[in-house]
């Protein structure tokens, strides 16, 4: 019921910056977290940060203090703002929400189909 359509990947050198965008699409009553994941070949899919709809941020160690991510009032639309980037910010970066379907019903969550970041040394 919730779609997720992620943008904004690419391709940039060490250093660079990228800005990736996520909006949430399809019937729904609320969204009530947005984050992205990102997953490196051969490693697992890790946390990169998240938000919630009263504006709580959560950050991995390894990118406070070069990414930030921002959402819109009503939570439907995510952006991470990517600077300082290094090669090891590489992955395939995922787009995530929790989202319920009815009023009182319960969250699940949803994936996007993920984007590819490129950073070059």
């Amino acid at each position: 019921q919730v779609q997720l359509v992620e943008s904004g990947g690419g391709l940039v050198q060490a250093g660079g910056s990228l800005r990736l965008s996520c909006v949430a699409s399809g019937s729904f009553s609320s969204i009530n977290t947005m984050g992205w994941y990102r997953q490196a070949p051969g490693k697992q899919r890790e946390l990169v940060a998240t938000i919630t709809r009263g504006g709580n941020t959560n950050y991995a160690d390894s990118v406070k203090g070069r990414f930030t991510i921002s959402g819109d009032n009503v939570l439907n639309t995510v952006d991470l703002q990517m600077s300082s980037l290094k090669p090891e910010d590489t992955a395939v970066y995922y787009c995530w929400a929790t989202a319920r379907v009815t009023t009182w019903g319960p969250q699940y969550g949803y994936w996007g189909q993920g984007t590819q970041v490129t950073v070059s040394s």
